[in-house]
């Protein structure tokens, strides 16, 4: 078992904090697996709403087992990508066998296809954690963002669960429910902490919004919170921190802190200047294409730009370390940053 079963698994980048070298002295711990690139949604902030990113695919079991028996000990795996986990057939199997060898094992979903048939299901495979992206407090907010209109059902369905959940007498998975930060929608922030409790969901998350340079959708820096939060925005969500004390709801920011600090940078720091990502986890897509990690795709165009090894082809040992892996992590360390990394910064989902 990993030693980093005793930390804290949403901490797991702390067990390599002091590595900042091209060569990764130390495994990955986590394992971000995008069990598949197909969605049924057409999100305004996901890149694959603009653009093709690889063929429509879901990771084969094959695949998966191979990459999961390499990393024997893994912390930590996250079964999602730019794909709606629910979708595969395999997942539940998939959970169960991460499970079984005493991996914590969450993923994102857009809670579409959570219903009462699959209840059971999901808890039985022993998930970690269940978050589902919502991203608004009212239906035409929804639609705007999300592509169709699901909200009346998203609501429904997670509200059955956690009710579900409660009358079992079980806490996993741990169900919360999450906010893409934009300025379209952070003034709602209030109601989505009171509609959260309403569903029986006692943890809220406002994401930061990553973007690339050009922009998508309503991924685009007029959008984004980040360094430009006004006293309106600020308010909303101080306001929200407050309701969310009163009706037993935390409020944080992804990437574990709160949510003001998560919209500000660090004095000194470039955005890149503290992530771990690295040289604590490896990503790889339904294909077996291995990428930095899960903001790559939001923060950059083309695969092909910074692809670091083909999981099929070769070896994890032999990705992690490879030339393209050392130089990644060189230009990390450098003024100049790999092009992934230079919208990006420490506070994000992990």
């Amino acid at each position: 078992m990993s030693s980093l079963t005793l930390l804290d698994p949403g901490r797991y980048f702390e067990s390599v904090a002091a590595e900042r070298n091209a060569v990764a002295q130390a495994p990955p711990v986590c394992l971000y697996l995008e069990v598949t690139n197909r969605c049924n949604l057409l999100c305004e902030t996901c890149p694959r709403t603009f653009e093709d990113l690889e063929p429509p695919a879901d990771m084969s079991w094959a695949l998966f087992t191979r990459i999961v028996d390499q990393v024997p000990d893994v912390a930590r795996v996250v079964l999602h990508g730019v794909g709606e986990p629910m979708l595969v057939r395999n997942l539940p199997r998939m959970i169960r066998y991460l499970k079984d060898r005493g991996t914590y094992v969450l993923f994102n979903t857009n809670g579409t296809l959570l219903n009462p048939k699959k209840f059971q299901e999901l808890i039985d495979t022993g998930l970690d954690e269940l978050r589902v992206s919502l991203d608004a407090a009212d239906r035409a907010s929804y639609a705007a963002i999300r592509g169709k209109d699901f909200f009346g059902r998203i609501v429904r369905d997670v509200g059955k669960f956690t009710a579900y959940q409660q009358a079992m007498g079980v806490t996993h998975p741990r169900v919360s429910l999450w906010l893409t930060g934009l300025k379209e929608t952070v003034g709602q922030l209030p109601a989505f902490v009171r509609l959260a409790a309403s569903m029986g969901v006692r943890d809220v998350h406002l994401q930061r919004l990553v973007f690339d340079s050009n922009g998508f959708g309503k991924a685009q820096s007029s959008s984004s919170l980040f360094e430009q939060t006004d006293n309106t925005e600020q308010a909303a969500i101080e306001a929200a921190r407050f309701i969310g004390a009163e009706l037993g709801v935390t409020l944080d920011a992804s990437g574990a802190t709160e949510p003001g600090l998560s919209l500000k940078r660090a004095a000194g720091d470039t955005p890149w200047a503290t992530c771990r990502r690295p040289w604590s986890l490896m990503y790889f897509t339904a294909h077996g294409r291995a990428l930095p990690c899960c903001i790559a795709p939001f923060s950059a165009r083309g695969y092909e730009n910074y692809t670091l090894g083909d999981a099929t082809q070769d070896t994890l040992r032999e990705i992690w370390n490879s030339p393209a892996y050392r130089g990644f992590r060189g230009s990390l360390l450098g003024d100049t940053p790999p092009a992934p990394c230079q919208n990006c910064g420490l506070r994000w989902s992990l």
